[in-house]
């Protein structure tokens, strides 16, 4: 866990500006720079990033959020890993409270981690050299099609024939990092002592692996001639977990968001012909089964995934794997489907035969996940008896479990019951669904607090604008905000405590981040401030701020000295409180005259 606060001063220190201007061009315009949205296809910009409020906002398609939100959308990173990224660039160290490893020994990593992949960077610039000079390579990628701006694109290399090319790379061809790195082998005795050293990739086409941001953490190799293994791929290493990278995602993500979905291929040979030929929005597993990182992965991408497979035994495994592996992700507004080739193609070869529309074509047949998932527990059993309806019953089971409850795995139950004549009710209680939904009638009604409006909506508005706001209300400020009600003095004091938690130099982007994560109920008014042209005024809200704590105090004096006189109270009673009501509201007066914080 991060804590707010690190944060709140990360943002401080990174300015947006440099952050979307890796990924996007941006111009001046006003206090704000523009640009054309990466995350929607637009042709004249509508595309804002402001560097006083470090957020940036798109007035077409609504995306809007801080520079750890973009790195999230536009590199398809996890939130931890956007903040390393961030925080490597400005000098500071993520803390983290299960974070035990010694100062040292978290230099040592880090400096190891930076050797690996200065290593693997002079590896890839080493073997894209030499394929220019390899006759053999070259005539092998023009046979599968490829043109070299595509084999450009992909920085695809060559490692020639050899044992030890790599020692004109590396000045001490015995540094223990290039073994780190996979990019040599050491052949070691029964006590453990080396005998020799020699690269692991020779004779062979090698596709660099790049990692969200754009790094080479490791090598695919593939043999031109004939052997065994047609593959070789670099080994796991601190840099590089195959159940973790999917090739081609880097070079994708762009072509991704322009089609609207990313399609997913067994093979590196796969992903670069497909680009060739012009579904640059293939991705491919790395030599292992789709994993649930590598969905969560996709999906941060886009909200369409299909995954394109063999047809042959071997590919409906995979994509039975892949099923499986997408159920915990699945939900009613994303879409995963199964395309299925004949048995003797795959995605290269089909494409080349029988061209791109016909390929087109496939993919928008694809099966989605819905009707594969109940034709993959039907497929070995009767349904005309009963023990092979139930059979289907019991291989559906743990796949209904794994989902969430959603309007999907209704469906899926539904088709279910009718494929195994049950009822809908019947499979959940059969399946031991987690808050079953098909025999629910009515949605409960919500019990969403009510917008705020009137000047409890400013006061909102101004604590979100400039969250150091809040560290100048005190509990008397707190206590004012019953007048507006329970639920809404409930949502004052949870914002008043979340925008003091970030601290001194709390601002706009950190708080909205922090509001977005807990749920919707702020967006609009993030919206709306974000989409201003200019940053308001702090001084100017700290003003407006203390007056209208100040007035709720003097309405909710006014409203008691009401009630005091009608009470039925003894005049001595009455002249007491009176005199303690006067004395508090001339206070609040003469705070007005001076313009003090309304504590």
């Amino acid at each position: 866990m991060i804590p707010q606060s690190f944060i709140s001063d990360l943002l401080n220190r990174v300015d947006i500006v440099d952050v979307v201007g890796r990924y996007v061009q941006l111009k001046k315009g006003g206090a704000n720079y523009m640009g054309l949205c990466p995350f929607h296809s637009e042709k004249s910009p509508s595309f804002t990033v402001s560097p006083t409020k470090q957020f940036y906002h798109c007035f077409g398609c609504g995306a809007h959020g801080t520079s750890i939100g973009f790195l999230i959308e536009y590199s398809g990173m996890g939130f931890v890993d956007a903040v390393k990224d961030l925080a490597q660039g400005v000098g500071m160290v993520v803390p983290e409270q299960d974070d035990r490893i010694p100062p040292a020994q978290r230099a040592q990593m880090q400096a190891q981690s930076l050797a690996l992949s200065d290593a693997m960077t002079q590896a890839a610039e080493y073997y894209k050299m030499q394929l220019r000079q390899a006759p053999a390579a070259i005539g092998y990628l023009k046979g599968r099609g490829l043109t070299g701006e595509i084999a450009a694109r992909f920085s695809l290399g060559y490692a020639p024939d050899g044992w030890d090319n790599l020692r004109s790379v590396f000045r001490d061809y015995d540094a223990p990092v290039l073994a780190e790195a996979g990019l040599v082998i050491d052949k070691v005795d029964e006590e453990g002592r080396r005998l020799k050293r020699y690269d692991r990739f020779r004779e062979r086409v090698m596709f660099p692996i790049r990692n969200t941001k754009g790094q080479v953490i490791a090598f695919g190799g593939r043999i031109m001639e004939q052997g065994e293994p047609k593959y070789l791929n670099s080994p796991e290493t601190p840099l590089f977990s195959k159940g973790h990278e999917l090739y081609g995602l880097f070079e994708a993500r762009q072509a991704i968001r322009d089609a609207g979905y990313v399609l997913v291929t067994e093979g590196y040979m796969d992903v670069v012909a497909l680009a060739q030929m012009g579904f640059p929005q293939a991705v491919a597993t790395l030599g292992t089964a789709c994993t649930t990182t590598h969905v969560q992965k996709l999906l941060r991408q886009t909200d369409n995934v299909i995954f394109s497979f063999d047809g042959d035994k071997a590919g409906r495994r995979a994509a039975r794997r892949a099923l499986e592996a997408c159920l915990s992700h699945v939900s009613d507004n994303k879409t995963i489907k199964f395309l299925f080739l004949p048995a003797e193609h795959d995605p290269d070869s089909y494409i080349r035969e029988f061209g791109a529309p016909a390929f087109e074509q496939q993919v928008a047949e694809a099966m989605p996940l819905s009707q594969f998932l109940l034709k993959e527990v039907a497929a070995d059993f009767d349904l005309s008896e009963p023990e092979g309806r139930a059979r289907v019953q019991f291989e559906a089971k743990p796949m209904l479990q794994a989902m969430a409850p959603s309007a999907l795995r209704l469906q899926i139950v539904r088709g279910l019951a009718t494929m195994t004549q049950s009822s809908p009710g019947e499979i959940e209680a059969l399946c031991e669904l987690s808050k079953p939904v098909a025999e629910v009638r009515r949605a409960p009604p919500r019990s969403a607090r009510p917008e705020p409006m009137g000047l409890e909506l400013q006061i909102v508005r101004h604590l979100v604008a400039h969250p150091a706001l809040a560290l100048e209300i005190d509990e008397s400020g707190l206590a004012a905000f019953d007048s507006f009600g329970p639920e809404q003095s409930e949502r004052l004091r949870q914002l008043v405590s979340a925008a003091r938690a970030l601290g001194p130099q709390g601002n706009f982007a950190s708080l909205a981040m922090h509001l977005k994560e807990q749920g919707n109920e702020y967006d609009a008014i993030i919206t709306e401030i974000s989409s201003e042209s200019a940053e308001s005024d702090f001084e100017a809200d700290r003003q407006y701020v203390a007056s209208a704590i100040r007035q709720i105090k003097l309405d909710a004096l006014k409203a008691e000295l009401d009630q005091l006189f009608t009470s039925g109270k003894t005049a001595a009673e009455i002249g007491d409180r009176y005199r303690e009501i006067s004395a508090m509201q001339d206070q609040l007066r003469k705070e007005a005259e001076v313009g003090l914080p309304g504590r």
